[in-house]
């Protein structure tokens, strides 16, 4: 088969390699259908992550089932299904409880599509991707729903959508903030989630002339900011998007007293400051980690079947695998690649 690897700063290739096989009676074999441009998949074709040695890439996808062991019972061949970014096995007690993304099962941080973070699972764009726990990780589409319209849904989508569910379902119709700049499509997936799930204001601050054009479609109120300023008023949820020490800052000030804030962005360096002295004299909580995708999947699904959501908002273009390499090259914001 063939498969999309790295190869080094806005460099991919594609390469021959042997095709997965069942490892288990549990597993599944899928062809990716169409696979997003995750927001850390542009951090690794910018080279700020250094790239040892190729690997194979993509980790955002919709595929068809090919094939499914023989103790497989929630999927068949045929059915098209989103597949989660991240390897979990449903059984453990993290799984159990929600924590799809520390799986016990597997090692720490397991996901297609990043090799040095990530492990040797292979990449979403190829033409056949092993799903080592089908019934667990295996989530069907809604009947009418094209797959490119929930690339996104395995990773990004998912991020956004838990960055503001939690908070307003625990306020209901309260007023959202959200900061973009580095999870670049991660925050204006926040934005859609949010007015999906009423809340009374969305307002989306960014730098960028672009992502600010898509918010405003989306329906959110826009900020435009030539650098951040010390706060953006009093929001009971505010989400930070913007991998900058002074975005994150904005946020966590504009967050109001008992207000809490989600930090969907990555910090590489060893140390970031936060003013914790003003979020305690506040009383507002800051939460940051890995998004627990296969967990809320489910609920987003149920958003874009009600016709509450459409993630394909957010996309900036559609094409082929043939034409991934130049694609890449200098990717938008939200790029689908479609087999």
């Amino acid at each position: 088969m063939r498969q999309l690897e790295i190869t080094g700063p806005r460099t991919v290739q594609w390469r021959e390699a042997p095709a997965p096989v069942l490892g288990g009676d549990g597993e599944a074999l899928v062809r990716p259908l169409a696979v997003a441009l995750c927001d850390l998949d542009a951090v690794f074709l910018s080279g700020a992550i250094p790239i040892a040695e190729p690997f194979p890439f993509g980790h955002e996808c919709v595929a068809e089932v090919l094939e499914v062991g023989d103790t497989v019972k929630t999927v068949v061949p045929g059915d098209r299904v989103v597949v989660p970014f991240q390897i979990s096995c449903g059984t453990c007690a993290a799984c159990a409880a929600g924590r799809t993304a520390s799986c016990r099962t597997v090692p720490r941080g397991s996901a297609y599509g990043m090799r040095p973070l990530g492990g040797d699972w292979g990449g979403a764009l190829s033409d056949v991707l092993r799903v080592p726990y089908a019934d667990a990780m295996l989530v069907a589409l809604p009947e009418g729903v094209e797959p490119t319209q929930l690339a996104s849904v395995a990773d990004n989508v998912a991020d956004g959508y838990r960055a503001v569910a939690g908070p307003l379902a625990a306020a209901p119709g309260e007023e959202v903030l959200i900061v973009g700049g580095w999870a670049r499509s991660i925050g204006l997936y926040a934005a859609a989630c949010a007015l999906a799930l009423d809340a009374s204001r969305v307002v989306y601050a960014d730098t960028d002339e672009g992502r600010l054009e898509r918010a405003a479609a989306l329906g959110a109120e826009t900020v435009a900011v030539a650098e951040w300023p010390k706060k953006l008023g009093r929001f009971p949820i505010t989400v930070d998007a913007s991998g900058d020490h002074a975005g994150l800052h904005a946020a966590l000030r504009s967050t109001a007293p008992d207000g809490t804030c989600t930090s969907v962005a990555i910090y590489f360096e060893p140390e970031t400051p936060v003013p914790l002295l003003e979020l305690y004299t506040r009383g507002c909580t800051l939460h940051t980690g890995r998004v627990h995708a296969r967990a809320v999947i489910p609920d987003v699904l149920a958003l874009v079947a009600a016709g509450r959501l459409d993630p394909a908002l957010v996309t900036s273009a559609v094409v082929a695998f043939d034409d991934a390499p130049a694609a890449l090259a200098e990717p938008p914001t939200k790029l689908i690649l479609v087999a």
